[in-house]
């Protein structure tokens, strides 16, 4: 199998399965792994996402799941690992952790301050710049909601795009749809040869409409046969197609994110959804996120029925 190198794909953005003393499960890990890959429209596995806890995880678990993934995958998909720090030079020790294990790229994330304090365009300018530079890793941009502080307008993101070659991604997640439609028109007239990612797990089916290359989903990693057939149906012009994985994938969409965006809430339940899927043994997420309610776990389990999707049997 020749290794996909385009970021016009679908990535799941995958969880970690864990064992009891909150250790990765790294068996588990792999076959999960093996899994995911050989859906056909997979190319690519985002590691230290929201989905895969990067904020409780320490340092050397961000770099371990990372080295897995490589080592197990990386020669079919790209591997590309979230980076988050509040500044600028731990970002750059993250990323150099990521390439040092043979990643492909980097999805930097706005330090989280921002979402508090905004920050100046120059400002954010500079942070992706001198990760770029300073590790000549390939990049995807995660775009946080337009509502946020830490979101990036689009004349920013454009000449971003223009003057830091390193960028070939970027992970679209304005969560304003009129906003998401133009930004996303106008950057796919400009800057061509940068894909644009869906993030929308809550709103999956029409957040591919505007036309976009691919996706960043934590639930792609939950129902990848759904996801990669929404993205085939679509492109094919095929409607009764794309309809029917519309009406499959809504009973786990709804059970999962309840109507709201991701997260570490959603993030739990998700984790439990691969457990019904027979993808890990343990719903089990880092501290502080608790075990979710009886209620909960019996939507997951609904929903998942309600997919029609088999067990896949990983344990």
């Amino acid at each position: 199998m020749e290794k996909n190198t385009s970021y016009g794909t679908v990535f799941p953005a995958i969880s970690v399965p864990l064992n009891n003393d909150y250790t990765i499960n790294e068996q588990e890990y792999r076959n999960y792994l093996e899994w995911l890959v050989s859906v056909e429209g997979i190319g690519g596995i985002l590691t230290n996402g929201h989905t895969g806890e990067i904020t409780s995880l320490t340092r050397e678990e961000r770099k371990r799941v990372t080295e897995i993934t490589v080592d197990q995958v990386g020669d079919r998909v790209l591997v590309v690992s979230g980076v988050n720090s509040e500044n600028t030079n731990e970002a750059i020790e993250y990323a150099l952790d990521a390439k040092e294990v043979g990643a492909d790229g980097i999805m930097l994330m706005p330090p989280h301050g921002w979402l508090r304090f905004g920050t100046k365009p120059e400002s954010a300018f500079r942070f992706y710049k001198d990760v770029a530079d300073a590790t000549d890793l390939d990049m995807i941009i995660h775009l946080y909601p337009q509502r946020t502080k830490a979101f990036l307008p689009v004349d920013l993101l454009i000449k971003m795009c223009k003057e830091i070659p390193q960028i070939k991604a970027i992970k679209q997640g304005t969560r304003n749809s009129p906003v998401y439609e133009h930004d996303v028109r106008l950057m796919h007239k400009v800057i061509p040869h940068v894909k644009l990612l869906t993030c929308y797990d809550e709103a999956i089916a029409s957040s591919i409409i505007p036309g976009m290359d691919g996706a960043v989903l934590g639930f792609a990693g939950v129902v990848p046969e759904i996801i990669t057939g929404l993205f085939k149906t679509y492109y094919d012009r095929d409607f009764t197609g794309f309809m029917k994985y519309y009406e499959q994938v809504a009973p786990i969409m709804n059970a999962i994110y309840e109507s709201g965006q991701p997260s570490g809430e959603a993030h739990a339940r998700l984790k439990a959804a691969l457990v019904e899927r027979g993808a890990f043994s343990s719903p089990l997420m880092k501290l502080p996120i608790i075990p979710i309610s009886e209620e909960e776990a019996a939507n997951v389990k609904k929903g998942i029925e309600e997919t029609g999707l088999p067990n896949v049997n990983l344990i």
